[in-house]
């Protein structure tokens, strides 16, 4: 096969515009710009000239394998200051400074990356970075209303250490998240929309771990990714989230998430309790251990000659069943079914029995093992509702699932019918 025929047969890689801003956290743009090409997108780097002053023409050239200019006189012939909006599939900005989202917000375009902005027809994420100050001042919050009534992705921005000793909100999310919504919006362009403004939102995310003694415990496989991903979209669509982690293998907290940190199943269903007392939705997606001991050795267990004492195990407490009895007028419960299946009844079989023995308003089913589903980046499955509407989720990014989930909650749950009443009423996920 010669050389043409190859290119002429290679997929087609999503073109990804990366716009960066002049503020401290352009150097993260490196490792969003590397994460995207190694997944296989096609980025051109789109700097402002305050951004060149903190990360080099050079360094952006060599990790895109592209041309990077601020100017739009350079290579005019290629009339660059509008082919890159026409012909960019995603413009992702980050970071956002509020000098640039000012600018775009108003039409203002003095550099290649604002002429961009105005020319490009694709989905568009502006990521901003700014002080505290800065992003809480009435006029950043009057661009940032106005940019997404006009279906502009301005995402929440991370709350922690800024320049200085300064901390708040303001800073930059952490890269992966940044690719993960990015990879979103290329799936589904309308999947951030601010939907969830005004809802309290509780996710159980991880899994959980029971202790045999000071050392050893018994666990499962789930890295926490799913629920974080359930986080990380509620929340950049407008909710306020309350995610309550078991083990999650170190992943950053989603921007905008406040975070509460368990250990046990016996833990999780006290945290779980609490913060579902005043959540309009609660959702289990934690891999909550089925057992746990009876008694917890308070010294290591050591290895003897012969062989080891049995242990006894306990069941632990149902915890979604608990949520679902406890519930208030209204409150609407999302489950998680992870299922192998077997020889006489199918993952999706038991998803179905799942749903009506637990009595919640949607069930999330995934097929699990042979790499599938725990400690993946991607993820399949079914929702399932007690209205008896069952939709595929097609295989892709977690965040993807997460998107379904939320996009199913109006016709799912009625009491939040006030929440969407000029939104019209969507019979399935996408």
């Amino acid at each position: 096969m010669n050389s043409a025929s190859s290119d002429a047969d290679a997929p087609v890689r999503p073109r990804i515009v990366l716009g960066v801003g002049g503020g401290i956290a352009a150097y993260k743009a490196c490792e969003v710009l590397r994460r995207l090409t190694e997944s296989g997108h096609s980025v051109r780097v789109v700097p402002t000239e305050g951004a060149l002053k903190f990360v080099g023409a050079a360094t952006f050239e060599a990790l895109s394998g592209q041309v990077v200019s601020a100017d739009p006189f350079d290579d005019v012939h290629e009339v660059p200051h509008v082919k890159l909006g026409q012909n960019a599939d995603l413009v992702v900005v980050a970071p956002a400074t509020a000098n640039l989202i000012a600018k775009a917000a108003h039409g203002l375009a003095d550099d290649l990356l604002t002429n961009t902005l105005l020319t490009a027809r694709c989905p568009v994420l502006l990521v901003p970075a700014m002080h505290t100050e800065m992003w809480e001042h009435p006029a950043t919050q009057h661009n940032v209303a106005l940019l997404r009534s006009r279906g502009v992705v301005v995402a929440e921005p991370a709350s922690g250490r800024l320049t200085g000793k300064d901390t708040g909100k303001g800073r930059l999310p952490d890269p992966a998240e940044i690719v993960e919504l990015a990879r979103l919006l290329l799936v589904r362009s309308d999947a951030l929309q601010r939907t969830l403004e005004g809802v309290h939102v509780a996710i159980s995310a991880g899994g959980t771990r029971e202790p045999l003694d000071p050392v050893r415990f018994i666990g499962n496989r789930s890295s926490g990714k799913q629920g974080y991903a359930l986080a990380r979209v509620a929340a950049q669509r407008g909710a306020r989230v309350t995610l309550v982690a078991g083990n999650t293998a170190d992943l950053a907290t989603p921007a905008g998430v406040d975070l509460v940190r368990v250990g046990s199943a016996v833990e999780l269903r006290d945290a779980m309790h609490k913060v579902a007392a005043d959540a309009d939705v609660v959702v289990m997606a934690a891999a909550v251990a089925d057992f746990r001991p009876v008694s917890l050795s308070g010294h290591k267990i050591k290895k003897t000659s012969g062989d080891p004492d049995p242990i006894s195990l306990t069941k632990n407490p149902d915890i979604l069943a608990e949520l679902v009895s406890a519930r208030r007028e209204g409150q609407v419960i999302v489950g998680f079914a992870a299922e192998t299946g077997d020889e006489t009844t199918s993952v999706l079989d038991y998803g179905r029995a799942k749903l009506q023995r637990k009595g919640c308003d949607l069930l999330v089913v995934n097929a699990v093992g042979d790499g599938k589903a725990f400690e993946q980046e991607d993820n399949a499955g079914w929702l399932l509702s007690k209205d008896g509407a069952e939709t595929p989720i097609p295989h892709g990014p977690k965040t993807q699932v997460a998107s379904a989930v939320w996009t199913r909650l109006p016709p799912a749950c009625p009491s939040l019918s006030r929440l969407f009443s000029d939104q019209p009423a969507q019979k399935e996920c996408p």
